[in-house]
């Protein structure tokens, strides 16, 4: 497998500020041929985030913000792992300098060598964890010493930074916490879209267990959740809803035996915050929220819009920050709104209105009514509104689609000291559509 051959810091010019070359079988003429099949991709139609060249010589770009991350590979490389790296790099620099801009790589573009220096080794990924690189590339200047030039019969001390020579490459030893405490977060994001007439056309959930460690020394986490394959094995499934993970990505720092074995996830966690667990379940259940959206034409001028909207989550749930967006003709003036609850604005420039709700309860149904201006020489283009769906931005706290459920969260630690577990749950909105009719 060929590794990296170049990396590339591009402003979104296509002019390098930051290059390392790591093998001889690329050409100098690199970045022009990535300029030219750049411009040649500028349509959304036909972008390729990654290109051969007539030298079977592969193309990997990433933008972010103004600035363009470009690998460059010969053959057989690996790519999963090429994109891997390119997002660990964006994401390792963001934590450095914050604003990851063209400006940020200009004041800093030592740091970055240092950076690509020890993140890669000829070409190959190695160090990539924030943790253990800030223990040894810093951001603040520090004074040369050159007391060693006086001692010539002494033998140099290297500090190597723990979590290298330590097995858990993730975390590092010797940390300490007035109060041990680690936080974790439920976090599903929910995917909708349902028809004109009411029937859901697809529903999923994206979820993710979020953990923010704030414990000292080197602890031991187990974590239980209510697992359908933990509760088949041991016949307590009866009654008791369970959650398939048959589809998930575990943090580096979870030993998968212990897992697949017991069904328990043992973990040594990173200082700080991390994703322990990412999963995706295809499931059917009931909308959330469904708007009813009656639009009637009052005269050759007037339009108007009757919208009614419904919770059918738990009704001792609240959601917070509802938004829903519905969209209304692009030649629509002069709005009038009628509501108890919220507030609506309208935006021409997307051609929709948005209901901003702060507190909707479950099993609940608000009413709004808007009314709207026409010109009286109609638009080509008035109808089209209809194609676009209507979208719904929610979060509702201590709720879950799925079920999921934490059973228990215990810290053990060879120093005995207590560690205090804390569990949120929160359900949010993710690609959440409603088509409308016109009634």
């Amino acid at each position: 497998m060929s590794g990296i051959s170049a990396i590339y810091i591009l402003d979104n010019k296509g002019r390098v500020l930051i290059s390392r070359l790591y093998k001889s079988n690329v050409s100098g003429s690199i970045i022009d041929t990535f300029n030219s099949k750049l411009i040649e991709f500028s349509d959304e139609t036909s972008y390729r985030p990654i290109f051969l060249d007539s030298d079977n010589v592969a193309y990997l770009h990433l933008q972010v913000n103004n600035l363009i991350f470009l690998l460059v590979s010969g053959e057989n490389c690996n790519v999963p792992l090429m994109f891997s790296f390119l997002y660990k790099l964006t994401e390792v620099m963001t934590e450095y300098f914050k604003e990851l801009e063209e400006e940020s790589v200009r004041d800093n573009f030592v740091v970055i060598y240092e950076l690509l220096d020890e993140m890669l080794d000829n070409g190959y990924p190695q160090t990539t964890e924030f943790q253990i690189l800030k223990e040894f590339i810093k951001t603040e200047s520090h004074e040369l010493d050159f007391s060693w030039r006086k001692k010539k019969n002494e033998e140099l001390q290297v500090s190597v930074p723990s979590a290298i020579s330590n097995a858990v490459s993730w975390r590092s030893e010797g940390l300490k916490y007035k109060k041990n405490e680690i936080f974790l977060d439920v976090v599903e994001k929910v995917n909708m879209i349902v028809s004109r007439n009411g029937t859901v056309i697809k529903s999923e959930v994206h979820g993710a267990l979020v953990a923010k460690s704030f414990l000292g020394g080197m602890p031991e986490c187990k974590l239980g959740l209510n697992d359908k394959a933990f509760f088949e094995a041991e016949g307590k499934n009866k009654g008791e809803k369970a959650v398939d993970f048959s589809d998930a990505k575990f943090h580096q720092c979870v030993r998968l035996t212990s897992f697949e074995k017991d069904r328990i996830i043992s973990f040594i966690p990173p200082d700080g915050e991390f994703e322990l667990i990412s999963y995706r379940l295809d499931m059917t259940f009931k909308p959330l929220f469904m708007v009813d959206v009656v639009v009637e034409l009052r005269s050759f001028t007037k339009m108007e819009f009757h919208v009614k909207a419904s919770s059918f989550f738990k009704a001792k749930c609240i959601a917070t920050d509802v938004q829903i967006f519905i969209p209304v003709p692009c030649d629509v003036f002069s709005p009038s709104f009628k509501l108890p609850n919220g507030i609506v604005n309208y935006i021409p420039e997307k051609d929709a209105m948005v209901w901003n709700i702060s507190e909707f309860a479950g099993q609940n149904t608000m009413v709004m009514e808007a009314n709207f201006s026409l010109p009286s020489i109609k638009s080509p283009e008035r109808d089209n509104f209809l194609k676009v769906p209507i979208r719904i931005e929610f979060e509702i706290p201590y709720y879950t689609v799925s079920g999921l459920q934490v059973r228990y969260l215990k810290i053990t630690d060879k120093s005995g000291y207590q560690g205090y577990p804390w569990v949120r749950y929160i359900t949010k909105h993710g690609d959440y559509q409603i088509r409308m009719t016109l009634n």
